[in-house]
């Protein structure tokens, strides 16, 4: 899978990394300078775990803002892989924040960045935060120290000093071909991971993509927010998002974990394609059944995963079939994978199932086709009540919509019958389509 996929910088923009020790404000800095809360901030360290990037602009310039975890020298396991990833990061930056909380002063932690950020080759901007009242301007100096240059000092939380940081970045920004930014952007489709927490999604992007790219751990709700990365593929770019573990909203007892939800929820919603994620060495349990209820209401295509299949049981795996049938039958017909995430096994076998769902959300079918498939079904089964469809046509795709026009109304049960008519001849599979009935008037 590695061999045919590679990452890329969205758009060809330059990269601007925030870094600092846990905790010194990275997250609202990341959302003062975009002007809307992207990244999860709660005064707690450890909330971002996982690089975030978006595009950002200012004064005409644009960037990808990438938001990193806090690093910290030691630490749990879980710790030390979010630290890994801030000096990835900071490799790959064309200019780096560097975040010091004004508060308190240079620690021993910030010094350890900046013998990092040092080799990166990069320009280094340190950033004095929580600066929020001229009471703490004379801490700003003793960052001087540091040996990175002036200091900033703004507050991230009120924007104090953020227009005259920005100012400077964008001194330091390359310069861009104009050909590379002012190209029109391709449609990019989007490709959700969903599931419960500690499934495997997370083990799973990171294989897709090609990278360790979202922290994994054995512990549920690693992944705070929603990460995205696009890719290159055989046929085409896709952005891949692997969202925050959803469980059930009487269990979610913390305001992050909360908001987490919310944006996994939203990347449904704005998604393609979802992959649903199931552990199988669990079975179907009540929350995955409520989850695919709500990525199909989303609108979007299903393909269900079932990871962690090289744990099972030869008898338990005689029993998925139907297991699948009977808690999941409500989705269309889906198609169904049973992978190992961590091993590789059949992953290989999900991107030509996600480019069928994706060349199937977006099919057109001819208006004259469109009619031979009802002609023929209202002659099959008519209508009850003399109701009856005198045109149809697809209005829409992404996904198809097909508009009847009747006579009089239709029930409920013959628009299914109809829908499903559709969806044989055009071979829809897992997208779904929407049936909107217009009745004549004259």
């Amino acid at each position: 899978m590695t061999d045919s996929v590679s990452t890329t910088d969205t758009r060809g923009l330059p990269s601007v990394v925030i870094v600092g020790r846990p905790n010194v404000g990275k997250s609202t800095l990341m959302n003062r300078i975009l002007g809307r809360r992207e990244a999860i901030v709660e005064e707690k360290p450890g909330v971002t775990r996982d690089r975030k990037e978006v595009e950002a602009e200012w004064q005409g310039r644009e960037f990808l803002l990438i938001d990193t975890g806090g690093w910290l020298s030691g630490g749990s396991a879980i710790d030390k892989k979010v630290s890994r990833q801030v000096e990835r990061a900071i490799t790959e930056a064309d200019v780096i924040l560097f975040v010091v909380d004004a508060t308190v002063g240079v620690i021993e932690d910030d010094n350890q960045v900046v013998r990092r950020v040092r080799g990166a080759g990069a320009p280094v901007l340190v950033v004095a935060n929580k600066v929020d009242d001229a009471g703490h301007v004379d801490g700003v100096w003793e960052m001087v120290s540091l040996g990175l240059g002036q200091p900033y000092p703004v507050s991230s939380l009120h924007g104090r000093g953020v227009g005259y940081l920005l100012d400077a970045l964008t001194d330091h920004l390359p310069e861009v071909e104009p050909s590379v930014v002012e190209a029109e952007e391709e449609r990019i489709f989007s490709i959700a991971l969903v599931g419960r927490p500690n499934v495997g999604k997370s083990t799973l992007f990171n294989r897709l993509i090609g990278e360790d790219r979202s922290i994994t751990h054995d512990m549920p709700g690693t992944t705070r927010d929603t990460i995205d990365t696009v890719i290159d593929t055989v046929t085409g770019p896709i952005r891949f998002l692997d969202t925050a573990g959803m469980r059930r909203r009487s269990r979610i007892d913390e305001d992050t974990e909360f908001y987490s939800v919310v944006r996994a929820l939203k990347a449904v919603d704005g998604a393609d394609v979802a992959l649903l994620v199931i552990d199988s060495t669990e079975g179907i349990t009540q929350q995955d059944q409520r989850l695919a209820e709500r990525v199909d209401a989303a609108g979007c295509p299903v393909v269900l995963v079932f990871n962690k299949w090289d744990l099972v049981g030869t008898e338990d795996r005689k029993k998925f079939a139907s297991q699948i049938e009977r808690k999941l039958g409500f989705l269309p017909d889906v198609p169904v994978h049973r992978i190992s995430a961590l091993t590789g096994a059949s992953v290989e076998k999900l991107m030509p199932s996600m480019t069928n769902a994706i060349d199937a959300y977006q099919q057109r079918m001819p208006t004259r086709q469109v009619n031979d498939v009802i002609r023929t079904a209202q002659q099959a089964q008519p209508a009850p009540g003399g109701a009856r469809v005198l045109y149809a046509t697809q209005g829409a795709s992404q996904p198809p919509t097909f508009t009847l026009f009747t006579n009089r109304g239709l029930p409920d049960h013959y628009i299914r019958y109809l829908e499903r008519q559709l969806r044989d001849a055009f071979e829809f599979g897992a997208t779904p389509i929407k049936i909107r009935v217009r009745r004549r008037t004259d």
